[in-house]
């Protein structure tokens, strides 16, 4: 959750990160239209801001964040006592460092509109109060779609919503049953998006760390893996529901009807009409047209709100800056070293496993893709964030045409694996936000509420997994 406490170098920070994604835009963009201001000078500006942002988080975040950084200082003295390249390897994870802010910066401004839209919070309300025989298969759709266009902001507004509506329920045992599942529909809703979303850290990585990867070469089996965890949960749920002592009192119907979805679905028709028009006039990757596309239509978005007395929008973008960016700090600090320690310690990594002798062209081929899937949760329960574990291991993997299968198997079992690890793993933003709602450690979110899942979902996606790239992509 963002802190809302801002200094003087808070803000600097925040109008740096803006710098930095108009940067990274431009760069992008550039390129490819061939733009005049396209040279070596945005390499350097990039580079240097990101270390400049990372310098002044330094100065703001706490302890833990810190460490992160700490961390990436010392790989990169290692770098350069061990490696002749160390200059170019550190810029490298500079990059990876500044897009993940600049991709992070770009959807939270879809965000900070998107939580004040009344047309969202009303169907928000809507998926909240239905009653208990559709209410999972509600909030884990909705939750789905929500995540599409607020990222985490959606477990924070179906969040609120839901334990809003659980609160009014008079029955202390009910109450306590009503709230756990109602928040294991929103998180698993959430996650299940992160397997096909391109507004999604997990497509937006893995796509740029696997050659020849596409996102829409893994859209359509990253739609098979979202229905398997969706079901998954709906299944067990609806298997699994708590016996209660004595029967609940009749509930009052929902207010309105389905059509309060609408406005939703007609935001993700635009913004998919918009990024799939553009990537095939352009061809350029879908995350870099996200960076450009999506602050746009939060843009004109906040125009719309501002005319129907909303707030104005000159006001809107400076709180924007000095109280969104700000507030998230200690997230963006933490997702940018991340991204900066896994691409500087991978060619580390390296001679290491190569030293134990393990060398997975040698290893049979449904065992590499089925380690992503249980090895990424893993990680996840010793504090590695799925950016930090898939930037250290997706460059010890081998070119996916020497291992004999599709760019596409190996995301799609990366994705699978980042997805279990926000189930599972107390050190994710998306257990951390389920356990506050719910008044539990994110630890008992990992294992207790979600652990029974876990084994059964992750079952299922490594048999996915393994029929997507073993069969269906070599047909």
């Amino acid at each position: 959750m963002p802190d809302t406490e801002t200094t003087f170098i808070d803000r600097l920070a925040a109008w740096g990160v803006v710098m930095l994604t108009v940067l990274v835009a431009m760069q992008t963009w550039g390129a490819v239209t061939g733009a005049f201001w396209v040279g070596p000078w945005e390499d350097v500006a990039i580079r240097g801001l990101t270390a400049a942002i990372i310098v002044l988080y330094f100065l703001r975040v706490r302890a833990s964040r810190r460490a992160f950084i700490i961390v990436g200082l010392a790989l990169v003295a290692w770098l350069w006592v061990d490696r002749d390249d160390w200059l170019g390897v550190t810029s490298e994870a500079l990059d990876k460092a500044a897009f993940i802010a600049s991709f992070f910066a770009a959807l939270a401004t879809l965000r900070n509109v998107a939580e004040t839209s009344p047309a969202l919070r009303r169907a928000g309300n809507f998926l909240a109060a239905q009653a208990p025989g559709r209410r999972y298969a509600a909030l884990t759709g909705g939750g789905h779609l929500f995540a599409l266009l607020l990222n985490y902001g959606s477990i924070s507004l179906l969040g609120s919503l839901a334990t809003q509506a659980a609160r009014d329920e008079p029955d202390a045992e009910l109450r306590g049953h009503r709230t756990r599942r109602m928040l294991l529909a929103i998180q698993r809703g959430f996650l299940s998006s992160l397997t096909w979303s391109p507004l999604a850290f997990s497509l937006a990585i893995s796509t740029a760390l696997i050659p020849g990867a596409t996102w829409f070469g893994a859209l359509l089996p990253g739609l098979v893996s979202a229905a398997i965890l969706l079901l998954c949960g709906w299944a067990m749920d609806s298997l699994f529901k708590p016996r209660l002592s004595r029967p609940p009192a009749p509930r009052r119907a929902a207010e309105g009807n389905w059509a309060l979805i609408l406005p939703l679905f007609g935001l993700l028709v635009l913004l998919g009409i918009s990024v799939g028009g553009l990537h095939l006039m352009t061809g350029l990757r879908v995350v870099s047209i996200v960076l450009v596309v999506v602050p746009v239509i939060a843009a004109s978005w906040a125009v719309m709100q501002a005319r129907n007395g909303g707030v104005r929008t000159p006001a809107r973008m400076a709180g924007f800056v000095t109280g969104d960016l700000t507030g998230y700090r200690g997230e963006l600090s933490l997702l940018m070293m991340a991204g900066f320690i896994g691409t500087a310690g991978a060619p580390l990594l390296q001679p290491l496993i190569a030293a134990l002798g393990v060398d997975l062209t040698q290893w049979p081929i449904w065992v590499v893709l089925a380690m992503f899937v249980w090895l990424i949760p893993l990680l996840g329960q010793l504090g590695m964030n799925p950016i930090l574990a898939v930037t250290l291991l997706a460059p010890l993997i081998p070119d996916p045409a020497s291992l004999g299968v599709s760019p596409s198997a190996i995301v799609v079992a990366i994705v699978a694996g980042w997805s279990l690890s926000g189930a599972t793993s107390p050190f994710t933003a998306t257990t951390l936000l389920i356990g506050a709602f719910g008044g539990v450690s994110a630890g008992h979110v990992g294992r207790r509420w979600n652990g029974g899942y876990f084994f059964a979902s992750a079952a299922l996606l490594t048999g996915w997994v393994l029929l997507f790239g073993l069969v269906v992509a070599r047909a």
